[in-house]
């Protein structure tokens, strides 16, 4: 794979700690990423926002607003862990469907690609600029706009499970399953809409654990434990 899109959860970003940021999580995703770049690899990155807010949990404000709120949590999130990226030695540069004054880049396609051709790591932040739409949605839409070669997705949990882990300690694990298969059991590996466009689109994804050890450079080297989907 010479280009990737890596998605990275809120949540997973925020450690331990479970909210904000954890610099030594982050720093570790630098350095992990840094190895892929200096192997040759094109990377852009996705993060979630479910480390500052979740709207959806909320019952008292309206959904267009709580959505908003996601979508800035994504840009802080992008704007912090790019400059990480930049403590670790890369070049970097943060995207946005919507203005966001000086802070960040108005995307398009054309800039991305010219950015990833000139060894940048690019961050997609904001979502696709809409309400009702996750970070997931956004994430799959920039993968295929960029024409990536797969979606690596770097969660909480270290694949897909047939029922919650958390939930259910007798969970099972997929080692790899199709993209049908998860939208036919509604397995919400991604959300419904992200799961269709990767279906329509064949975008495979690789679902593995950020938090466990060297993840991200193993799942790009071939020694992979989480669960692979396939398209």
């Amino acid at each position: 794979m010479k280009r990737v899109l890596l998605k990275l959860s809120g949540e997973a970003l925020a450690g331990e700690k479970k909210t904000g940021f954890d610099e030594a999580t982050c720093i570790g995703v630098a350095k992990q990423v840094k190895q892929l770049v200096d192997d040759g690899v094109q990377v852009a990155i996705v993060t979630g926002g479910g480390n500052f807010w979740r709207g959806r949990t909320s019952e008292t404000i309206d959904r267009v607003k709580a959505d908003q709120i996601g979508m800035l949590a994504t840009v802080m999130n992008c704007i912090y862990v790019s400059d990480i990226f930049r403590f670790a030695g890369m070049e970097t540069e943060v995207f946005t469907p919507f203005v966001c004054g000086a802070f960040t880049t108005l995307f398009s396609k054309d800039k991305a690609v010219e950015a990833l051709n000139q060894g940048k790591v690019v961050f997609f932040a904001g979502g696709t600029g809409h309400p009702y739409f996750s970070t997931d949605t956004g994430a799959v839409l920039r993968a295929i706009e960029i024409e990536a070669d797969a979606m690596l997705l770097a969660k909480a949990i270290d694949g897909i499970y047939d029922s919650d882990p958390k939930v259910n300690p007798q969970a099972k694990k997929y080692n790899e399953i199709s993209i049908q298969e998860i939208i036919d059991k509604k397995l919400m590996a991604v959300d419904l809409t992200a799961s269709i466009m990767c279906l329509e689109n064949k975008m495979p994804m690789l679902v593995f654990g950020l938090n466990e050890p060297n993840s991200i450079v193993e799942t790009m080297r071939g020694t992979f434990t989480g669960t692979k989907v396939t398209v």
